[in-house]
C-alpha cells in the first residue's frame, strides 16, 4: 500500500517505513504527525483511490530529526557592467518516518 501526500508545497509518494525530507514542520524528534492533505491511495490489489474515496486518508508519520540541507550558492551576474554577486543559502528540513497509511 502506497500513498501520495502534499506538504511544503510538494507532493511525495510515500510508503509504510519509508524515511523523508521534507520542509520544515513544527515539532522535536520523537514527536507524531498527521497528514491529512492524501491525495491518492494505492492498495495491495492494485486499485488507485482518487478524489471522495480517500477524503478521510490520513498518514501517520514520525519526526526522525530537524536539519539543514546542504549550502546551494547563488551567484547573479551581468556582463559588462562589473556587477557579481554571491548568496548562499541553506534550506531548514525535517527528516521523518512514515509509520503507517489509514485508508
Amino acid at each position: 500500500m502506497y500513498a501520495v501526500i502534499e506538504t511544503g508545497g510538494k507532493q511525495y509518494r510515500v510508503v509504510p517505513g519509508d524515511t523523508l525530507q521534507v520542509e520544515t514542520l513544527a515539532g522535536n524528534a520523537g514527536a507524531a504527525l498527521e497528514f491529512d492533505k492524501v491525495l491518492a491511495v494505492g492498495t495491495d490489489s492494485g486499485e488507485l483511490l482518487l478524489g471522495e474515496a480517500v477524503a478521510a486518508a490520513k498518514v501517520n508519520a514520525s519526526i526522525v530529526k530537524q536539519t539543514r540541507g546542504d549550502k546551494m550558492l547563488v551567484f547573479k551576474f551581468k556582463r559588462k557592467k562589473q556587477y557579481k554577486k554571491t548568496i548562499g543559502h541553506r534550506q531548514n528540513l525535517t527528516t521523518i518516518k512514515i509509520e503507517e497509511i489509514v485508508a
